[in-house]
Parts: structure tokens; sequence; C-alpha cells
């Protein structure tokens, strides 16, 4: 897609964390490789924000444990709508995934900042 002086447009990436230091730390380096960032505290919040976009993100990077909707409450709500569900997720979290969840990869938390750039890289639309 291109921007409307022709240029090709950022990637846009949801970023849905609730502490506020990783998030701004996540937030910033994606900001200086180039990327769009959008901020979401939990997965009540972005679920709100994606029925009401018209611009879809290329990209959800995606904590796991947090208040109001959980990662896995919030991807299976993006799976069940056709719009939403193309996009790809990225989980990472600290505390590992006690149970199961589809996403297109899964990091731990600490995530090297390298390791984490480089997945997105990979993963990107």
């Amino acid at each position: 897609m291109l921007s409307v002086a022709g240029a090709p447009r950022a990637k846009v990436i949801l970023l849905v964390e609730d502490d506020i230091d990783v998030r701004a730390t996540v937030r910033d380096l994606l900001s200086e490789e180039g990327y769009a960032v959008v901020v979401m505290r939990n997965g009540a919040e972005a679920l709100a924000y994606l029925k009401r976009t018209t611009m879809l993100p290329d990209l959800i990077l995606l904590d796991l444990l947090m208040p109001v909707m959980d990662g896995w409450q919030f991807r299976a709500e993006q799976k069940r709508d056709n719009r939403l569900s193309v996009i790809p997720v990225v989980v990472y979290s600290a505390h590992g995934a006690r149970q199961p969840i589809d996403a297109a990869a899964v990091l731990a938390k600490p995530v090297g900042l390298n390791d984490l750039l480089k997945t997105v890289e990979r993963h990107i639309a």
C-alpha cells in the first residue's frame, strides 16, 4: 500500500502489552526500526480498536497475561472474525504458554531485542 505521497507506508504493528515499561521499550525499539506502532494495554482494547479501524495492522505483538482480556481470550476472538483472523500474531510472555496458543511465533520473556526484531521481520505481512 502506498502513502499519499507515493512512498511505501510504514508497516503497522499492534502492540498489546499491559506492562508500561515493557510497552515503552518495545514501542521505542520498533519505532526506531521504522515501524508504525499502535499500543493497547489489554486484549479488550486491542479487539475494540481492530473492529473499528479501517486500516488493519500488518502484525500483532501480543502479551499473554493481561488484565481485562488476556492473550488467549483475545486470540480466540480474533480467530472468530474472518477480517481479523488473517493478521499474523507473535506472542511473547514471561510465564510461557500455560495452554497452547495458535500464533506465528511464541517468544519467552525476557526476549532479546535482536531476537524480537528478527521474529517481527520474519512474520510481518
